[in-house]
């Protein structure tokens, strides 16, 4: 590159030089983000249809949650102690048989059978409860991901951004040195060749001859 073209058009720019370095920041760290991402962005989209049941149809979900139902290990051994001491109490008191005596033994079975049930579906819906959890705390991650490779992205522009502002101002102040710096010269070697013993002069006065 000749003098002229280094003055005029100046030396590399540190941004140019930086630039390919730079954009490869985003595509070198989106593996580690990507991945939670886009799982945070499928969990929160099972969020909103759980939500939206659980607002709009509650009684649906309940009664599919009720579905699943059985019969617990213990809810018969349960119901088989509650009999037999009613029924004892009965004995004694001469009703067994009447009944009175049947008729609690039906209010028995009834109040253990809800007590079953109610149980399972408090142990349903902390289960449920539980993925419900579970599926915020990826959903925070995605965010937490998100956010942080929106920073990075950020950054990576406001860099880049900084840089090529800094090259541009740095070529800049670099070409308006040279242009002093060649006036500078100039009038260093016009001064020279002017002050120089022996330099013809100039004759400024005008020719006039006399007869």
């Amino acid at each position: 590159m000749s003098w002229l073209s280094e003055l005029f058009h100046g030396g590399k720019n540190p941004a140019d030089v930086a630039q390919p370095y730079l954009e490869k920041i985003p595509g070198a760290v989106n593996p580690y983000y990507q991945p939670y991402i886009n799982q945070g962005q499928q969990a929160n989209q099972g969020l909103m249809e759980q939500y939206g049941h659980l607002i709009n149809n509650p009684n649906d979900m309940y009664s599919q949650f009720g579905q699943g139902y059985k019969q617990s290990p213990g809810y018969q051994f349960k119901l088989n102690q509650a009999l037999q001491a009613a029924g004892n109490a009965a004995a004694a008191g001469g009703m067994a048989g009447s009944p009175q005596h049947e008729q609690q033994n039906m209010q028995i079975g009834n109040d253990i059978a809800s007590q079953d049930f109610n149980d399972y579906i408090n142990h349903i819906l902390g289960l449920y409860g539980v993925g419900l959890q579970g599926q915020q705390g990826l959903g925070q991650q995605g965010f937490q991901a998100s956010l942080g490779y929106g920073d990075i992205l950020g950054s990576n522009l406001a860099q880049q951004g900084q840089l090529a502002y800094e090259g541009q101002a740095g070529q800049n102040a670099n070409r308006t040195g040279m242009f002093n710096n060649l006036i500078s010269l100039g009038g260093t070697l016009g001064g020279s060749y002017l002050g120089k013993p022996g330099s013809s002069q100039p004759n400024l006065l005008p020719n006039r001859s006399y007869g």
